[in-house]
């Protein structure tokens, strides 16, 4: 068995079946209803937090893990005979978590080294980096070849949300390249885009059925693709989608699965989320 191990944060959404299958690390985020914080995944399942989410008065807040929560999991990996560490977190560029991983691994290079990647990306973008990394790591790949497949990975992988409401986006200050969206917000489905680990505007549609069919048509223009996923938060049409989507693809092939309170807290109640990887230039 590989001697190099992987890392990641609970943005990555992966079921918990999935990272013991593989032997991934999640370091959670926290998740904080007034005043009142929850630990991701092992206090709070998905279902728990979008039926919270939509009873509470005040959006709920998230924090990144501290420097210290990844020197801890570090070491203890180290101690478990761990000779290198691969650690992918979500878009550094929406989140401390990947900041505080890396200062995490200056105070233990002298224990283990760790590299440090950042997915640019979220949820099952994120989850299909740190599952093909603990693949290559099962394999026995080297810690340079395990990075360097991360970093490319990370480079092609594409990610578009259907957005239900913008008001957590707007309250959560996430929006990036997307404020324009807000003068038109009760009169739009928008879609974001974050592709480059930012949150972008994609595009505008009318009503939901519009938007799931420009996420359907924009996954096509990008064919041929892998790593194909669906992700929803809460949204009861998210059987409508797949439907819709399965009139061109195969949905066997395609994983899906919840976006957590991680993402969901800025995204809001009723995102549905596709990730993709698209082919490389060679």
């Amino acid at each position: 068995m590989s001697s190099v191990r992987i890392v990641t944060d609970s943005a990555c959404d992966l079921e918990e079946a999935l990272t013991e299958q593989w032997g991934i690390t999640v370091v959670p985020l926290i998740i904080t209803f007034g005043d009142t914080p929850v630990v991701d995944r092992s206090e709070l399942a998905p279902e728990e937090f979008y039926a919270r989410m939509a009873a509470a008065e005040e959006l709920p807040t998230t924090a990144a893990p501290s420097p210290g929560h990844f020197d801890e999991v570090f070491r203890s990996l180290a101690a478990d005979g761990a000779t290198g560490i691969v650690c992918v977190n979500l878009s550094h560029e929406l989140s401390a978590t990947g900041p505080a991983a890396t200062t995490a691994a200056k105070a233990v290079a002298d224990v283990v080294e760790v590299r440090c990647v950042d997915s640019r990306s979220l949820t099952s973008g994120l989850g299909s980096i740190v599952l093909e990394a603990a693949a290559a790591a099962a394999d026995g790949a080297s810690l340079d070849d395990i990075e360097a497949l991360c970093v490319d990975m990370a480079e092609r992988t594409r990610m578009f949300g259907a957005i239900d409401t913008m008001e957590n986006l707007r309250k959560g200050g996430r929006v990036g390249g997307a404020k324009a969206m807000f003068g038109s917000m009760l009169s739009i489905k928008p879609i974001v885009d974050v592709s480059t680990g930012r949150v972008e505007e994609a595009a505008r549609t009318r009503t939901r059925r519009r938007s799931f069919a420009w996420l359907r048509d924009r996954i096509l223009a990008d064919e041929p693709v892998t790593h194909l996923c669906v992700g929803h938060g809460a949204a009861p049409d998210m059987d409508d989608f797949l439907a819709l989507l399965g009139e061109s693809v195969d949905i066997g092939e395609v994983r899906t699965g919840w976006i957590g309170p991680v993402i969901g807290t800025h995204a809001g109640q009723g995102v549905i989320g596709v990730t993709y990887v698209v082919a490389g230039d060679g």
